[in-house]
């Protein structure tokens, strides 16, 4: 299996990248810098096609590249849709025509718990999230009779190094662990999850 997984260097990536390695995949991570990946904004669209056309024939691609800003201000706004929303449009438009003419593909993005169950503060960034799930099941019932699926996932905090360093006084036991969301991943790109298009998973942890 060839991945395209965009978001690839942050604290869920990683955990992502690995076990899709280790289940054999060949790997193509898309981050705006790091050593051995594919260097793209993927907020500008002709930097989406650049990236999905070094990686070429990819069965699956995976969306984690996100952006967390509170407060609705315009600058806020801006970035929330851009990051959030804006990127994974372009990937999966980069990518749609190679599978849709192979009748083959699965798109899997992560958005967040704030998507369904808004929080004061959030305005942009829930905002943004609630389109990424729209986008996405809409996706779905377009690509039905191509062979495609496109599935979301929505974790609440996911326990990484740098969600620790935002809110130390936290509880971390009750966060997403990163492995068991790329489980989750890892399982709706394979094949065992070849009836499942359309889903919007809530990944909660205890919180």
């Amino acid at each position: 299996m060839n991945v395209l997984i965009a978001g690839a260097t942050g604290g869920l990536g990683e955990a992502v990248v690995d076990l899709f390695r280790k289940q054999g995949a060949n790997v193509f991570e898309v981050a705006r810098s790091g050593e051995g990946v594919i260097r793209a904004d993927l907020t500008k669209p002709e930097e989406a096609q650049r990236a999905a056309a070094e990686a070429g024939v990819v069965d699956a691609v995976v969306h984690l590249t996100g952006a967390f800003a509170a407060g609705s201000e315009n600058d806020a706004w801006h970035q929330m849709l851009s990051v959030n929303l804006e990127s994974a449009v372009y990937l999966f438009n980069a990518v749609l025509p190679g599978m849709k003419q192979r009748g083959h593909g699965v798109l899997i993005a992560v958005g967040s718990k704030v998507a369904v169950e808004p929080a004061a503060g959030l305005a942009a960034y829930g905002a943004s999230k609630a389109a990424l799930v729209h986008y996405v099941k809409t996706l779905a019932l377009e690509l039905k009779d191509a062979g495609v699926r496109a599935n979301a996932v929505l974790p609440s905090t996911i326990d990484t190094a740098a969600n620790r360093r935002a809110m130390p006084q936290a509880d971390f036991s009750k966060w997403v662990q990163p492995h068991s969301l790329a489980g989750l991943i890892a399982w709706l790109a394979s094949d065992a999850a070849a009836d499942v298009s359309g889903a919007v998973i809530p990944v909660y942890g205890r919180s």
